[in-house]
């Protein structure tokens, strides 16, 4: 079962529909023996940095999110993503997770932002689980993006300054985490 946590930030509905068309079986929820249960936790979210936290920390949730991470694969969508980091600095400066070290700031470009649009993946980790992403083309809805050590960014995009684009800090395999079939 994927578990989507729900704290109150964004785009749960979609997440969840995207997971149910390929067929897995998914719960939207916030109960903390729920996300214990899960083969998967999918972090997604749209808003801002701080008010994200607030939620996270109003609900509980922040010792849980840190526990489940280190024992399960989590994955951060967006704004989810983000928060996986050390800080974010949009508004006030607010703690993260803390997952992988970095900071999310603001894009540094003369561009317009938000950055909305189409733009290619550029792949810098060649593990196997992301070698078919190598080429792809992305949508991006944002303003802010995420500083770290070369050694966690999977591929960044470019929006007048390398933007980070996915991260990881381990990936799970069959011998410590649940068989899942790909799609198709």
């Amino acid at each position: 079962m994927i578990a989507i946590v729900d704290y109150g930030m964004g785009n749960v509905l979609s997440v969840r529909h995207a997971f149910e068309k390929l067929g897995e079986t998914v719960v939207v929820t916030d109960d903390k023996a729920t996300l214990y249960q899960a083969d998967i936790i999918v972090l997604p979210g749209v808003g801002s940095f701080q008010a994200a936290m607030k939620e996270i920390y109003s609900r509980d949730l922040y010792d849980l999110l840190i526990d489940l991470a280190k024992t399960k694969p989590f994955l951060g969508i967006c704004l989810g993503m983000q928060l996986l980091f050390s800080e974010g600095t949009e508004g006030e400066v607010a703690k993260g997770l803390n997952l992988i070290p970095g900071t999310v700031r603001k894009i540094n470009t003369d561009y317009i932002l938000p950055h909305v649009g189409w733009n290619q993946l550029k792949i810098s980790d060649m593990h196997p689980a992301f070698k078919s992403f190598e080429q792809t083309f992305v949508y991006f809805v944002h303003t802010y993006q995420a500083e770290t050590d070369d050694r966690y960014i999977v591929a960044k995009s470019n929006y007048g300054e390398a933007i980070t684009a996915i991260v990881r800090s381990g990936i799970f395999s069959a011998s410590n985490s649940t068989q899942r079939k790909a799609p198709t």
